[in-house]
């Protein structure tokens, strides 16, 4: 048996996999090779929470432009704190992004990352006990192509990251004239109901497509732990005939 070899099979056993830290078999340097091969400068990072995705880019090296939305109080207080020190990463004043501009409650998740505009479908509460809804907030709903920031107006290369528990087609509804500035689009995508009203991924998938987005990444996410079963993924488009792709 080689070293290699031997040292997967002592990990496995603690419960720990060992990958290669590359394009073919790390998600995440998956992401960093995509995010240099298409040129990515602005990322617009909706449903931010306390910073995850943009300290994540950062320790990738990724030194381009955030812009962070993020709707709930104690998450967007945090948010702010994450990025306060970085003068490419701006958050907006708190607010969810729609369909239209409204104002609407926002269902609090225990664990904070499942809150969704959207009630919570029996089949995530049973997945993830400690993500059941205990409390509200009033929030107001902006649609993206109303926002104006300078980071939009100076961005080249637009890669709209989306992660809103069931909302994100309302989200795309209310990014329409944006969307052919986008290079790019990462989203949730739900394979069956985890949100009632929520958009199913085969749906979402044929709604990109249909304004020239081609699927060309897939992330593992949300597990039923009981089952094994893959509830949810990311999904990563770009435009067909993008900067990365090869002819």
């Amino acid at each position: 048996m080689s070293i290699k070899h031997a040292l997967k099979l002592t990990a496995q056993r603690f419960g720990i996999e060992v990958h290669r830290y590359n394009a073919v078999e790390s998600a995440e340097a998956r992401t960093f090779a995509l995010f240099e091969t298409q040129c990515i400068d602005t990322v617009i990072d909706v449903g931010a929470n306390d910073g995850g995705y943009g300290r994540l880019l950062r320790r990738g090296g990724y030194r381009g432009t955030i812009l962070s939305f993020e709707p709930l109080e104690q998450e967007h207080a945090a948010l702010s704190s994450a990025s306060a020190a970085d003068a490419d990463w701006h958050v907006a004043p708190r607010m969810a992004l729609g369909s239209e501009n409204t104002e609407v409650e926002i269902h609090v998740a225990g664990n904070s990352a499942s809150s969704s505009i959207l009630p919570m479908h029996r089949t995530h509460v049973d997945a993830a006990p400690e993500s059941r809804y205990v409390g509200v907030q009033r929030v107001a709903v902006r649609r993206l192509d109303d926002i104006q920031h300078p980071a939009l107006g100076a961005a080249k290369r637009l890669l709209l990251k989306i992660d809103t528990q069931g909302y994100e087609m309302a989200v795309l509804h209310g990014a329409e004239k944006t969307l052919p500035r986008l290079a790019g689009v990462q989203l949730e995508l739900s394979v069956t109901p985890l949100y009632d009203g929520q958009t199913l991924y085969l749906e979402a998938i044929e709604w990109l497509q249909q304004r020239g987005f081609e699927l060309w990444n897939v992330i593992p996410g949300f597990v039923d732990p009981g089952t094994g079963r893959m509830l949810q993924f990311d999904g990563v488009f770009f435009r067909s005939g993008s900067a990365g792709e090869r002819t």
